[in-house]
């Protein structure tokens, strides 16, 4: 099957839903020998370390380690790549379908952590407002003042509050040209 693009990759803050996304996507595209990487994991298994990352802990020789692998991947083709900066990274790249996934109601956000990691409301709130702005004053220290979630590193930019998991892969099949 012949499909309008050959990489996707899938960015967006702390509770957005890209791990269910490319969960969901898994099925359709591994037949297909679509690959799959997370730049999450790579990140934890270089600081060796069980719970979300924070980017301020990892230097700029390992966000660069990191991107240079982004960057291959998408060269080699047929991968879906998530990471809060994998749109960002590949927005000269027009053979990505590049998707932003957002969630436009914090307590959803709020109770998506609450359930996955198994930590208070409180502390959750703290966690997801220091994750985000620890992580956008990280990097904008290594790349520069950039709004990484502008649309316009953009094709495809889905909230997942009014997005449920099988109508939000839907959205992206439809969006890559994918016809069952």
């Amino acid at each position: 099957m012949k499909l309008k693009y050959n990489n996707i990759t899938i960015s967006g803050g702390v509770a957005t839903g890209k791990n269910t996304l490319i969960n969901n996507l898994k099925p359709f595209l591994v037949p297909l020998g679509w690959r799959f990487a997370s730049g999450g994991q790579i990140l934890r298994d270089y600081l060796k370390e069980y719970v979300q990352p924070l980017a301020s802990r990892a230097g700029s020789k390992i966000h660069h380690q990191i991107d240079n692998r982004t960057k291959k991947l998408l060269t080699d083709g047929h991968f879906v790549i998530e990471s809060w900066l994998a749109g960002f990274m590949a927005c000269d790249r027009k053979d990505t379908l590049r998707i932003l996934l957002i969630c436009s109601n914090d307590a959803v956000k709020i109770d998506r952590v609450v359930n996955r990691d198994k930590i208070s409301v409180e502390k959750t709130k703290i966690f997801i407002k220091e994750r985000e702005k620890g992580n956008f004053k990280t990097w904008q220290k290594i790349y520069g003042k950039y709004d990484f979630f502008n649309s316009k590193y953009y094709d495809l930019i889905i909230d997942t509050y009014s997005s449920g998991p099988l109508e939000t892969v839907g959205k992206v099949l439809d969006k890559l040209g994918y016809h069952a």
